[in-house]
């Protein structure tokens, strides 16, 4: 899988495979308002931005995903077109976001998961810390917070 460090310029990309992503998964798991709201917040000023802004993160060569890590600590985003979904995306940026993490010092990350993305993130390693409730355009959705101690791979 072919990765890329994101660049500024990307920002519209980002958008568009963030909002694909939700309105091509989401349904499965999620209601048609909840898919609405979520969906939403890729276009909606302010939201998406310090992430896009600060975070360092990868996107993968073909534009169908993404993920960043804001702050240093934080698994803060990760996206999947659906039409690339399943296809190991998801574990290729997880790969390269955990070892940058521990590249600059980091020894355990955080995150707050979807239901799409929680059984990821536990074949991952991942633990659950406890689910949450969250309003997003007030409408509730359950997510989960979730941490991993990263560990140096031995040779």
């Amino acid at each position: 899988m072919a990765l890329r460090p994101i660049a500024a310029e990307d920002q519209p990309l980002l958008r568009e495979i963030y909002a694909d992503a939700i309105e091509s998964q989401a349904p499965l798991l999620y209601s048609e308002e909840q898919v609405r709201a979520w969906a939403a917040l890729a276009w909606l000023p302010g939201v998406l931005d310090t992430s896009f802004r600060e975070g360092s993160g990868w996107l993968t060569t073909d534009g169908s995903a993404f993920a960043i890590r804001h702050p240093e600590d934080r698994l803060s985003l990760l996206y999947c077109r659906g039409c690339a979904s399943r296809r190991g995306h998801g574990s290729a940026l997880l790969n390269r976001i955990e070892a940058d993490a521990l590249a600059s010092g980091v020894r355990h990350l955080r995150t707050e998961a979807s239901q799409f993305s929680r059984p990821l993130l536990e074949r991952w390693g991942w633990v659950v810390e406890a689910p949450e409730t969250i309003l997003i355009g007030g409408v509730p959705f359950e997510r989960y917070r979730m941490v991993k101690l990263l560990r140096q791979v031995q040779s």
